[in-house]
C-alpha cells in the first residue's frame, strides 16, 4: 500500500464511518489518474467536470499516464431531465419550452495500483444548470478533505483458504455483496449469492441450503428461527435506506412526505395527491389532482420490513391494524416483485407511489421524495443524512440500536443496518475459516467499497463490536 492511498482510506473512515484501524501519517501530494467512465452520452462530461475540479485541489496532480501514479479514480454517473419549470408558474404545467430541471448522480472509487479500494463516495443532484459541475464539486469536497487528513489505516490481513460458500437473502444489499465477493475471489474463496429476499434467504440458511443468510433486520432471523436463534451469529454489513418513489406527471419538484401522510397513503386514507395533508406538506407546490395508486412488494422482503417498521412508528393505526412484517396484509395497493417490479409499476402508472432501496432509485433515474424526520426537517436520502442516522445508534456504547425513525437532527428517517447471519457452529473447517476470514475483511477493508454503490460504511464502534463477535463462530 502506498502512503498516499492510506490517506484516502482515512476519508472513508471520517466521512463514511468505516471500521477503526491503526493510523499512519499521510503525505502532502498525490498523483491521480482519472480513468475513463463507462460508455454513455454523459460519461466524458462527468469525467471532465471531475478532472477540472480536482485540478483546483492543493497537492493533487492529474496524471495522463496510468502507469506512474499513486492512485486511480474510477467513476460512473448519469444526468437526465426530470422535468421542466414552467414559464408561467400559475399554470401548474411544465411545458417542454420551459427551463429544464436536471437530475443526476456521480459515484467514484479510489484504488491503489494493485486495485485495492481505499475510498469511495456517491452524490446525487437536482439543478437547472451546471449539473455536471455541481456533481463534481460535491465529490471533490470530501476528496479534498481526505487529502488534508493526516490519518491513514493499515489494511486488515486474511489467510488464503480454498472453499466455496453459498449465500442467499436480501435484495437490499445485493450490489455491494456481489462487489465484495468478486473482490475477495483472488483469496481462493468462491462466494455465490442468491438475492431472493430476506425471508427466503433466512429459510435457506435454516434448512442448510445456504452457508449464510442475509436479512434487513435481526428480528427477521428471530421470527423465523424461533428457539434456535441462539444457534446463529448475526453481524451488520453496511447501512442503507429506503425511499418513496412517485410518478407525478407535470410535477418536477421534490415531493415531501410527512410520517402521517405516508402512513395515511398506505392505509388507504389519503387517496388524492391534492389531499389537504399533502398540500400542507408541500406548500408552494402545485400537486396534480390525481388518484394515488399504492404499490408494494409482493414477496417477503426485508425492505418491506423496514418500510412497515417506519410506518408503525409513524402511526398508531398502522401499528394496530397492520404492524411490522415481511409480508403484511396490505390495506390497499398493487403488488410487484422486487425493487425492479415496484419501480416498473410506479413508472408505468400515473399517480403511483412505491418504495425501493436508495441506490436502486438513484441508478435507475427514478425521482424519490424527501421525508420529514422527528425534527420536522424534510430530508432527502444521501450518504450524509444516512450517516447521521447511523451514528446516532452508537451514542451509548457501540451496539447498533435500530436507526429507523432516528431522533438525530439531519437524519434521514428510513435508514437501516442490513445483516448477515451465520451458524455459530460450522463443522467444515475450510468453510469456517473462509467465512470468518471473509467477514473480518468485510468489516475492515471491504467497507471502503460501500459508498460508491450508495451504501454507508459501518460506524467504527459497530464494526469493531461485530468483528469481536466472530470469535463465537466455532
Amino acid at each position: 500500500m502506498t502512503r498516499v492511498c492510506a490517506a484516502w482510506c482515512a476519508a472513508c473512515l471520517v466521512a463514511a464511518g468505516a471500521a477503526a484501524q491503526r493510523r499512519a501519517e499521510a503525505p502532502s501530494t498525490s498523483r491521480i489518474y482519472v480513468e475513463p467512465f463507462p460508455a454513455g452520452q454523459d460519461a466524458e462530461k462527468l469525467r471532465n467536470a471531475l478532472v477540472d475540479q480536482l485540478r483546483k485541489v492543493r497537492g493533487v496532480t492529474i496524471a495522463s499516464d496510468p502507469s506512474a501514479v499513486d492512485a486511480k479514480l474510477s467513476g460512473d454517473g448519469a444526468v437526465w431531465i426530470k422535468g421542466y419549470r414552467s414559464l408561467n408558474p400559475r399554470s401548474g404545467r411544465f411545458p417542454s419550452n420551459g427551463t429544464a430541471i436536471f437530475g443526476g448522480y456521480l459515484s467514484v472509487e479510489l484504488t491503489d495500483i494493485g486495485g485495492d479500494t481505499f475510498w469511495s463516495y456517491l452524490v446525487s443532484e437536482n439543478a437547472t444548470e451546471d449539473v455536471f459541475v455541481n456533481l463534481a464539486k460535491k465529490i471533490v469536497k470530501p476528496l479534498s478533505d481526505a487529502l488534508q487528513s493526516r490519518n491513514g489505516v493499515t489494511a486488515a490481513t486474511t489467510t488464503e483458504s480454498r472453499a466455496t460458500l453459498q449465500g442467499a437473502g436480501a435484495t437490499f444489499p445485493a450490489p455491494i455483496y456481489n462487489k465484495w465477493f468478486a473482490a475477495y475471489a483472488h483469496r481462493g474463496v468462491a462466494i455465490t449469492y442468491e438475492a431472493v429476499g430476506s425471508e427466503e434467504g433466512i429459510r435457506k440458511l435454516l434448512s442448510g441450503d445456504a452457508d449464510f443468510g442475509a436479512c434487513d433486520h435481526p428480528d427477521i432471523l428471530r421470527q423465523l428461527s424461533g428457539e434456535h436463534t441462539g444457534d446463529y451469529v448475526i453481524v451488520p454489513s453496511v447501512v442503507g435506506a429506503v425511499v418513496p418513489i412517485v410518478n407525478l406527471p407535470g410535477f418536477s419538484g421534490e415531493i415531501v412526505f410527512t410520517p402521517e401522510t405516508l402512513a395515511g397513503i398506505y392505509l388507504g386514507r389519503i387517496t388524492k395527491w391534492s389531499d389537504p395533508a399533502m398540500r400542507q406538506a408541500n406548500r408552494g407546490q402545485r400537486l396534480p389532482d390525481l388518484d394515488i395508486i399504492v404499490v408494494h412488494r409482493a414477496e417477503g422482503s426485508g425492505t418491506t420490513y423496514n418500510w412497515t417498521d417506519y410506518l408503525a412508528k409513524a402511526s398508531r393505526e398502522w401499528q394496530s391494524r397492520v404492524g411490522v412484517s415481511l409480508s403484511p396484509t396490505w390495506p390497499t395497493g398493487r403488488a410487484a416483485t422486487g425493487n425492479e417490479g415496484v419501480a416498473k409499476l410506479v413508472t408505468e402508472v400515473p399517480g403511483a407511489v412505491g418504495y425501493v432501496e436508495f441506490i436502486y432509485a438513484v441508478q435507475s433515474h427514478i425521482g424519490y421524495g424527501r421525508v420529514k424526520n422527528r425534527h420536522g426537517e424534510a430530508v432527502a436520502a444521501s450518504l450524509d443524512s444516512i450517516a447521521t442516522a447511523a451514528n446516532s445508534a452508537i451514542a451509548t456504547g457501540g451496539r447498533p440500536a435500530p436507526i429507523i425513525d432516528s431522533a438525530a437532527a439531519g437524519a434521514y428517517p428510513i435508514a437501516s443496518f442490513t445483516w448477515l447471519a451465520v451458524p455459530r457452529r460450522i463443522a467444515d473447517s475450510d468453510k469456517r475459516t473462509a467465512l470468518t476470514d471473509f467477514l473480518r475483511w468485510m468489516l475492515g477493508p471491504g467497507q471502503r467499497q460501500a459508498a460508491a454503490l450508495g451504501y454507508l460504511a459501518l460506524p467504527n464502534a459497530v464494526a469493531a463490536q461485530a468483528a469481536a463477535s466472530l470469535s463465537e463462530i466455532r
